[in-house]
């Protein structure tokens, strides 16, 4: 893959300095810290290697990674590793893709209170699709599933949503047999979405009451009970986007889209076109014509741009992505044994086995002849290499 022409880093370099004087003092530790990672990543001050070809000899300097998970370079092997896992605990059948959706209203009250909104959507999604799957009336099983979180839109806004990935079936309370779903559909949208509201709006009203949401700026009034109720009231009476899109053509597809969306930053560093003084462009898809994506470049003040991409760093310690149900950690892998061994008795197939090249790295080789690249040396972040070692032809900062 071509190294990109502009990287978040490159910008972060360039106009961090000024942007954190700037806003000194309205920054969280958080931010400062994924700033601090992203323009030290692949760069001599975290240290790295020298990889020299086995077969012409060319050599080269890497640098190490910061590894933080808002960096756009440094989700490639996170991704990977995660899929490798998940590879294994594919079922051989149908899986969705819903996306629970919060209101712009709330998305504003989330950037103050991210730990505990992102957390009761995480929750009141699984509540809603454990529920209604559990009923008689629409599936009657236990099912399990992946929930993903997103705070972005394409244009970089604060738009908190939850991407989950649910097999199309789900064992009987008994535990006796495996329930599939019916073809093409898992659960009604429109009772999904009612449920979620509610559920949601119950979850947000017991953190206001004991006190764990904080309200300022426009927002400040919320901090009364009445004004609060009132807000809730008006939120109760609109629609919640809950949306199902069709099953995935089967495992390969499930891991392609995972590999695209678990690891996936706000921005990633293929979309941006250019930098300068006056602002930062890169390109984005509005879905808003017809159904129809339309790509489109959008340009922002650097300032903007910097103030945007922080939004959605996560508060420390917060789990992006999440098992529930029968994939719950702690249960799961004795969960897909029974699922495994049930659909085995129903007559299913074996998953098919995904594409290996599609989902692993190439091993490292010399961009010259294609020979085996070596490392032999390494220096800790500070130092350089030694200097019989220190002519490589190139510094490999991808």
């Amino acid at each position: 893959m071509p190294h990109p022409a502009l990287e978040v880093a490159d910008i972060f370099r360039t106009h961090g300095a000024a942007w954190r004087a700037a806003h000194a003092g309205h920054l969280s530790l958080g931010q400062l810290k994924v700033m601090s990672a992203i323009e030290a990543c692949r760069t001599a001050a975290l240290g790295g290697h020298v990889e020299r070809c086995e077969r012409c000899a060319h050599t080269q300097i890497a640098y190490n990674s910061c590894r933080n998970r808002h960096c756009p370079k440094c989700q490639g092997a996170a991704a990977r590793d995660w899929l490798a896992d998940r590879e294994a605990e594919l079922l051989p059948l149908p899986y969705f893709h819903m996306v629970f959706t919060l209101p712009a209203a709330i998305g504003d009250l989330a950037w103050s209170n991210k730990a505990v909104v992102y957390d009761l959507l995480f929750k009141a999604a699984a509540e809603t699709l454990l529920t209604l799957a559990d009923d008689p009336k629409h599936l009657g099983a236990r099912i399990g599933f992946t929930a993903v979180l997103h705070s972005w839109g394409l244009a970089l806004t604060h738009h908190p949503h939850v991407h989950v990935i649910v097999p199309g079936g789900g064992i009987a309370p008994d535990g006796s047999r495996w329930i599939a779903g019916r073809p093409g559909f898992l659960l009604p949208v429109r009772v999904l979405s009612r449920l979620f509201r509610r559920l949601f709006l119950e979850g947000l009203s017991r953190a206001q009451a004991t006190g764990r949401l904080g309200f300022f700026g426009s927002q400040a009034h919320l901090a009364e009970p009445e004004a609060f109720n009132a807000w809730l009231a008006a939120l109760r009476r609109i629609e919640w986007v809950v949306y199902c899109k069709r099953p995935f053509s089967g495992p390969a597809a499930v891991l392609a889209y995972l590999a695209r969306y678990t690891h996936r930053v706000a921005i990633s560093n293929s979309r941006l076109i250019a930098c300068d003084a006056d602002g930062v462009s890169f390109r984005w898809k509005d879905y808003r014509h017809k159904g129809r994506q339309r790509s489109k470049v959008m340009r922002l003040s650097v300032d903007e741009f910097i103030r945007r991409f922080l939004l959605h760093v996560l508060p420390d310690g917060f789990h992006r992505i999440r098992h529930y149900g029968l994939f719950g950690n702690g249960v799961r892998q004795a969960n897909l044994a029974r699922a495994r061994a049930l659909l085995a008795a129903a007559g299913k197939p074996l998953a098919e086995a995904p594409a290996p090249d599609a989902l692993i790295e190439p091993s490292r080789c010399c961009p010259c002849c294609g020979g085996r690249m070596l490392i032999i040396e390494r220096f800790a972040r500070g130092y350089a290499p030694r200097p019989a070692l220190s002519h490589p032809i190139r510094i490999d900062t991808s």
